[in-house]
Protein backbone atom coordinates (compact mmCIF):
# COMPACT_ATOMS: atom_id res chain seq x y z
CA UNK A 1 0.00 0.00 0.00
CA UNK A 2 1.16 3.30 -0.56
CA UNK A 3 -0.03 6.04 1.35
CA UNK A 4 -0.03 10.05 1.39
CA UNK A 5 0.43 11.33 5.04
CA UNK A 6 0.11 15.27 5.59
CA UNK A 7 0.76 17.14 9.02
CA UNK A 8 -0.18 20.64 9.61
CA UNK A 9 -0.10 19.94 13.99
CA UNK A 10 1.43 23.15 14.56
CA UNK A 11 4.30 25.36 12.41
CA UNK A 12 5.27 23.49 9.72
CA UNK A 13 3.52 22.15 6.78
CA UNK A 14 4.80 18.64 5.87
CA UNK A 15 3.83 15.80 3.06
CA UNK A 16 4.90 12.70 2.59
CA UNK A 17 4.64 9.21 0.60
CA UNK A 18 5.29 6.13 2.33
CA UNK A 19 5.41 2.62 0.90
CA UNK A 20 4.69 -0.64 2.64
CA UNK A 21 4.51 0.75 5.69
CA UNK A 22 7.77 2.08 6.08
CA UNK A 23 9.78 2.79 3.19
CA UNK A 24 9.80 6.30 2.92
CA UNK A 25 9.75 7.39 -0.65
CA UNK A 26 9.81 10.90 -0.20
CA UNK A 27 9.07 13.57 2.59
CA UNK A 28 8.74 17.64 2.40
CA UNK A 29 8.59 19.93 5.22
CA UNK A 30 8.15 23.73 4.59
CA UNK A 31 9.38 25.33 7.98
CA UNK A 32 8.20 28.49 9.33
CA UNK A 33 10.41 29.33 12.05
CA UNK A 34 11.34 32.22 10.40
CA UNK A 35 7.91 33.55 10.41
CA UNK A 36 7.50 33.31 14.32
CA UNK A 37 11.08 34.35 15.67
CA UNK A 38 10.37 37.81 16.48
CA UNK A 39 7.42 36.36 18.42
CA UNK A 40 9.55 34.30 20.37
CA UNK A 41 6.94 31.13 19.76
CA UNK A 42 4.00 30.11 17.29
CA UNK A 43 1.63 32.29 16.74
CA UNK A 44 -1.40 30.19 16.05
CA UNK A 45 -3.34 32.90 13.22
CA UNK A 46 -0.19 33.47 11.62
CA UNK A 47 0.73 29.63 11.21
CA UNK A 48 -2.94 28.57 9.86
CA UNK A 49 -2.67 30.91 7.19
CA UNK A 50 0.94 29.48 6.03
CA UNK A 51 -0.65 26.54 5.79
CA UNK A 52 -3.42 27.64 3.71
CA UNK A 53 -0.81 29.11 1.66
CA UNK A 54 1.77 26.48 0.50
CA UNK A 55 0.17 23.15 1.83
CA UNK A 56 -0.75 22.40 -1.82
CA UNK A 57 2.32 22.71 -3.20
CA UNK A 58 4.06 20.87 -0.35
CA UNK A 59 1.58 17.85 -1.29
CA UNK A 60 2.53 18.11 -4.77
CA UNK A 61 6.22 18.75 -4.06
CA UNK A 62 6.03 14.98 -2.01
CA UNK A 63 4.25 13.04 -5.13
CA UNK A 64 6.70 14.71 -7.44
CA UNK A 65 9.38 13.57 -5.07
CA UNK A 66 8.63 9.46 -4.72
CA UNK A 67 8.14 9.83 -8.37
CA UNK A 68 4.08 9.20 -8.27
CA UNK A 69 0.87 10.76 -8.61
CA UNK A 70 -2.41 10.40 -6.94
CA UNK A 71 -3.89 7.82 -9.04
CA UNK A 72 -1.21 5.39 -7.50
CA UNK A 73 -1.80 6.44 -3.99
CA UNK A 74 -3.93 3.87 -1.75
CA UNK A 75 -5.11 5.83 1.20
CA UNK A 76 -4.56 8.95 3.04
CA UNK A 77 -3.52 9.78 6.11
CA UNK A 78 -3.77 13.21 8.21
CA UNK A 79 -3.14 14.37 11.55
CA UNK A 80 -6.07 15.25 13.09
CA UNK A 81 -5.34 15.72 17.01
CA UNK A 82 -3.44 17.11 19.03
CA UNK A 83 -2.30 20.66 17.97
CA UNK A 84 -3.51 24.06 17.14
CA UNK A 85 -7.11 23.74 15.98
CA UNK A 86 -6.45 26.36 12.96
CA UNK A 87 -3.51 24.37 11.56
CA UNK A 88 -5.11 21.02 12.12
CA UNK A 89 -8.27 22.33 10.04
CA UNK A 90 -6.11 22.87 6.99
CA UNK A 91 -4.49 19.63 7.10
CA UNK A 92 -7.35 18.05 7.75
CA UNK A 93 -9.40 19.64 5.26
CA UNK A 94 -6.63 18.96 2.56
CA UNK A 95 -7.02 15.44 3.20
CA UNK A 96 -10.35 15.10 3.04
CA UNK A 97 -10.65 16.89 -0.43
CA UNK A 98 -8.59 14.38 -2.22
CA UNK A 99 -9.45 11.34 -0.60
CA UNK A 100 -12.88 12.53 -1.92
CA UNK A 101 -11.92 13.69 -5.04
CA UNK A 102 -9.74 10.22 -5.36
CA UNK A 103 -12.40 7.93 -3.64
CA UNK A 104 -9.53 7.08 -1.07
CA UNK A 105 -9.90 5.37 2.22
CA UNK A 106 -8.66 8.26 5.17
CA UNK A 107 -7.56 8.08 8.84
CA UNK A 108 -6.67 10.32 11.00
CA UNK A 109 -3.87 9.67 12.75
CA UNK A 110 -2.52 10.88 16.51
CA UNK A 111 0.35 12.63 16.61
CA UNK A 112 2.25 11.44 19.67
CA UNK A 113 1.35 8.16 17.71
CA UNK A 114 3.70 9.84 14.71
CA UNK A 115 5.91 9.66 16.42
CA UNK A 116 6.64 6.29 17.79
CA UNK A 117 6.11 5.28 14.23
CA UNK A 118 9.21 7.44 13.40
CA UNK A 119 11.45 4.87 15.12
CA UNK A 120 9.70 2.10 13.88
CA UNK A 121 10.60 3.84 10.45
CA UNK A 122 14.27 4.23 11.55
CA UNK A 123 14.29 1.20 12.30
CA UNK A 124 12.46 -0.37 9.40
CA UNK A 125 9.73 -2.19 11.33
CA UNK A 126 7.99 -1.69 14.87
CA UNK A 127 10.43 -2.82 17.61
CA UNK A 128 7.94 -3.99 20.55
CA UNK A 129 7.53 -4.05 23.19
CA UNK A 130 9.28 -1.06 24.37
CA UNK A 131 9.33 2.14 25.96
CA UNK A 132 8.77 5.34 24.01
CA UNK A 133 9.92 8.60 25.25
CA UNK A 134 8.40 11.40 22.96
CA UNK A 135 9.89 14.78 24.26
CA UNK A 136 9.22 17.77 22.39
CA UNK A 137 8.09 21.23 22.26
CA UNK A 138 4.48 20.69 23.77
CA UNK A 139 4.92 17.12 24.71
CA UNK A 140 7.31 14.84 26.70
CA UNK A 141 5.96 11.83 27.76
CA UNK A 142 6.67 7.87 28.74
CA UNK A 143 4.65 5.27 26.96
CA UNK A 144 4.95 1.29 27.47
CA UNK A 145 4.52 -0.12 23.76
CA UNK A 146 2.93 -3.68 24.11
CA UNK A 147 2.42 -3.71 20.19
CA UNK A 148 1.55 -0.91 17.58
CA UNK A 149 -1.46 1.13 18.86
CA UNK A 150 -1.06 -0.67 22.07
CA UNK A 151 0.19 1.79 24.63
CA UNK A 152 0.12 2.61 27.85
CA UNK A 153 1.10 6.00 30.28
CA UNK A 154 4.06 5.50 31.77
CA UNK A 155 5.13 9.13 32.86
CA UNK A 156 3.73 12.66 31.43
CA UNK A 157 5.00 16.17 32.22
CA UNK A 158 3.39 18.15 34.44
CA UNK A 159 4.48 21.90 33.88
CA UNK A 160 6.76 22.51 30.51
CA UNK A 161 7.63 19.92 28.58
CA UNK A 162 11.33 19.29 27.53
CA UNK A 163 11.49 21.08 24.15
CA UNK A 164 9.86 24.07 25.74
CA UNK A 165 12.12 24.11 28.43
CA UNK A 166 15.54 24.00 25.77
CA UNK A 167 14.22 26.54 23.80
CA UNK A 168 12.87 29.05 27.31
CA UNK A 169 16.31 28.32 28.31
CA UNK A 170 18.25 29.67 24.47
CA UNK A 171 16.67 32.86 25.01
CA UNK A 172 17.63 33.18 28.54
CA UNK A 173 21.18 32.67 27.60
CA UNK A 174 20.64 35.49 24.64
CA UNK A 175 20.32 32.68 21.71
CA UNK A 176 17.65 35.21 19.97
CA UNK A 177 17.03 32.40 17.13
CA UNK A 178 17.31 29.18 16.55
CA UNK A 179 15.65 27.72 20.26
CA UNK A 180 16.99 24.30 21.25
CA UNK A 181 19.30 23.61 18.29
CA UNK A 182 21.06 26.87 19.22
CA UNK A 183 21.59 26.01 22.73
CA UNK A 184 23.03 22.35 21.90
CA UNK A 185 25.84 24.05 19.76
CA UNK A 186 26.75 26.29 21.95
CA UNK A 187 26.49 23.38 25.24
CA UNK A 188 28.99 21.60 23.08
CA UNK A 189 31.85 24.12 23.72
CA UNK A 190 30.95 24.29 27.51
CA UNK A 191 31.72 22.03 31.30
CA UNK A 192 28.23 20.61 31.73
CA UNK A 193 29.22 20.44 35.27
CA UNK A 194 29.71 23.91 35.86
CA UNK A 195 26.36 25.01 37.08
CA UNK A 196 24.90 22.71 39.91
CA UNK A 197 21.31 23.09 38.71
CA UNK A 198 18.29 21.20 40.23
CA UNK A 199 16.84 17.98 39.13
CA UNK A 200 13.17 18.04 40.29
CA UNK A 201 11.61 14.72 41.65
CA UNK A 202 8.02 14.27 41.17
CA UNK A 203 5.10 12.60 43.43
CA UNK A 204 5.32 10.30 40.61
CA UNK A 205 8.82 8.86 39.91
CA UNK A 206 8.67 8.89 35.84
CA UNK A 207 6.30 12.28 35.63
CA UNK A 208 8.52 15.55 34.16
CA UNK A 209 8.51 18.39 35.69
CA UNK A 210 11.01 21.56 34.09
CA UNK A 211 9.94 24.68 35.10
CA UNK A 212 11.48 24.76 38.28
CA UNK A 213 14.40 24.92 36.34
CA UNK A 214 14.05 27.31 34.29
CA UNK A 215 13.44 29.47 37.40
CA UNK A 216 16.58 28.18 38.68
CA UNK A 217 18.79 28.95 35.18
CA UNK A 218 16.91 32.90 35.08
CA UNK A 219 17.90 33.40 38.85
CA UNK A 220 21.36 32.13 38.38
CA UNK A 221 21.95 34.77 35.61
CA UNK A 222 20.72 37.42 37.49
CA UNK A 223 23.29 36.59 40.53
CA UNK A 224 26.09 35.64 38.40
CA UNK A 225 26.41 39.09 36.64
CA UNK A 226 28.05 37.26 33.40
CA UNK A 227 31.00 35.60 35.53
CA UNK A 228 30.44 32.15 34.25
CA UNK A 229 31.04 31.77 30.44
CA UNK A 230 27.62 31.39 28.56
CA UNK A 231 28.53 28.29 26.90
CA UNK A 232 29.20 26.97 30.48
CA UNK A 233 25.77 27.92 31.69
CA UNK A 234 24.42 26.23 28.41
CA UNK A 235 26.13 22.52 28.91
CA UNK A 236 24.80 22.62 32.55
CA UNK A 237 21.39 23.64 32.05
CA UNK A 238 21.17 21.26 29.17
CA UNK A 239 22.67 18.82 31.39
CA UNK A 240 20.30 19.25 33.99
CA UNK A 241 17.37 18.04 31.10
CA UNK A 242 19.14 15.17 29.45
CA UNK A 243 19.90 13.51 33.14
CA UNK A 244 16.56 13.44 34.23
CA UNK A 245 15.15 12.45 30.41
CA UNK A 246 18.02 9.11 30.32
CA UNK A 247 17.11 8.78 33.81
CA UNK A 248 13.40 8.50 33.91
CA UNK A 249 13.41 6.25 30.60
CA UNK A 250 15.86 3.86 31.89
CA UNK A 251 13.77 3.14 34.69
CA UNK A 252 10.50 2.73 32.50
CA UNK A 253 12.84 -0.04 30.93
CA UNK A 254 13.54 -1.78 34.01
CA UNK A 255 9.81 -1.44 35.74
CA UNK A 256 8.66 -3.01 31.90
CA UNK A 257 10.74 -5.47 32.01
CA UNK A 258 11.74 -4.11 28.07
CA UNK A 259 14.57 -3.95 26.24
CA UNK A 260 14.24 -1.36 23.84
CA UNK A 261 14.17 2.19 23.86
CA UNK A 262 12.46 4.25 21.18
CA UNK A 263 12.98 8.26 21.10
CA UNK A 264 10.91 10.59 19.34
CA UNK A 265 9.90 14.45 19.10
CA UNK A 266 12.22 17.43 18.51
CA UNK A 267 14.51 16.67 21.49
CA UNK A 268 15.75 13.30 20.21
CA UNK A 269 17.64 15.28 18.08
CA UNK A 270 19.72 16.49 20.58
CA UNK A 271 23.11 15.26 20.61
CA UNK A 272 23.93 15.41 24.50
CA UNK A 273 20.92 13.14 24.62
CA UNK A 274 21.51 10.69 22.04
CA UNK A 275 25.15 10.51 22.73
CA UNK A 276 24.42 9.92 26.70
CA UNK A 277 21.49 7.18 26.65
CA UNK A 278 23.08 5.39 24.06
CA UNK A 279 26.04 4.94 26.34
CA UNK A 280 24.27 4.00 29.22
CA UNK A 281 22.01 1.71 27.39
CA UNK A 282 24.77 0.13 26.03
CA UNK A 283 26.04 -0.23 29.78
CA UNK A 284 22.41 -2.07 30.48
CA UNK A 285 22.33 -4.27 27.11
CA UNK A 286 19.30 -1.86 25.90
CA UNK A 287 18.66 -1.24 22.34
CA UNK A 288 17.87 2.62 21.44
CA UNK A 289 15.82 4.00 18.45
CA UNK A 290 16.46 7.09 17.55
CA UNK A 291 15.01 8.40 14.25
CA UNK A 292 16.96 10.50 12.03
CA UNK A 293 17.42 14.29 12.47
CA UNK A 294 14.85 14.84 9.71
CA UNK A 295 12.21 12.61 11.21
CA UNK A 296 12.48 14.05 14.85
CA UNK A 297 10.47 17.00 14.19
CA UNK A 298 7.28 16.88 12.94
CA UNK A 299 6.76 15.30 9.99
CA UNK A 300 4.47 13.54 7.99
CA UNK A 301 6.17 10.13 7.17
CA UNK A 302 5.91 9.14 10.53
CA UNK A 303 2.01 10.16 10.14
CA UNK A 304 2.01 8.52 6.57
CA UNK A 305 3.61 5.13 8.47
CA UNK A 306 1.07 5.32 11.43
CA UNK A 307 -1.48 5.60 9.01
CA UNK A 308 -0.59 2.71 6.76
CA UNK A 309 -0.36 0.19 9.46
CA UNK A 310 -4.36 1.84 11.07
CA UNK A 311 -5.20 1.37 7.18
CA UNK A 312 -4.04 -2.67 6.90
CA UNK A 313 -5.70 -2.93 10.33
CA UNK A 314 -9.23 -1.94 8.31
CA UNK A 315 -9.65 1.52 10.12
CA UNK A 316 -11.12 4.28 8.24
CA UNK A 317 -12.51 6.98 9.27
CA UNK A 318 -15.32 9.07 7.38
CA UNK A 319 -15.84 12.42 5.84
CA UNK A 320 -16.86 14.42 9.36
CA UNK A 321 -13.33 13.42 10.92
CA UNK A 322 -12.77 16.07 13.83
CA UNK A 323 -9.72 18.00 15.06
CA UNK A 324 -9.45 17.92 18.17
CA UNK A 325 -6.68 20.28 20.24
CA UNK A 326 -5.94 17.90 23.21
CA UNK A 327 -6.65 14.52 23.14
CA UNK A 328 -4.43 12.14 25.60
CA UNK A 329 -2.77 9.29 22.82
CA UNK A 330 -4.26 6.67 26.09
CA UNK A 331 -5.92 6.79 29.03
CA UNK A 332 -4.54 3.10 29.92
CA UNK A 333 -1.96 3.56 32.73
CA UNK A 334 0.88 1.02 33.01
CA UNK A 335 0.54 0.10 37.23
CA UNK A 336 4.03 -0.97 37.61
CA UNK A 337 5.79 2.72 36.68
CA UNK A 338 4.27 3.80 40.44
CA UNK A 339 6.46 1.43 42.09
CA UNK A 340 9.54 2.58 40.22
CA UNK A 341 12.15 3.75 42.87
CA UNK A 342 14.61 6.78 42.30
CA UNK A 343 18.18 6.86 42.30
Amino acid sequence: MRVLGIETSCDETAAAVVEGGFTVRAHVISSQADLHATFGGVVPEIASRRHVEVITAVVEEALAKAGTSLEEIEGIAVTNRPGLIGSLLVGVSMAKGLAFGRGLPLVGVHHLEGHIFASFVAAGGPVVPAVALIASGGHTELFYVRAPHDYQVMGRRLDDAAGEAFDKGARAVGLEAGGGAALDQLARQGNPQAVPFPRARTDHPLDFSFSGLKTALLRFLETDGGRTPVADVAASYQQAIVDVLVEHALQAAHAAEVDAVLVGGGVAANSRLQAQLRTVATARNLRVAFPPPDLCTDNAAMIAAAGHSLLERGVRHGFDLETKAREPLTTATFAPACQVEVG
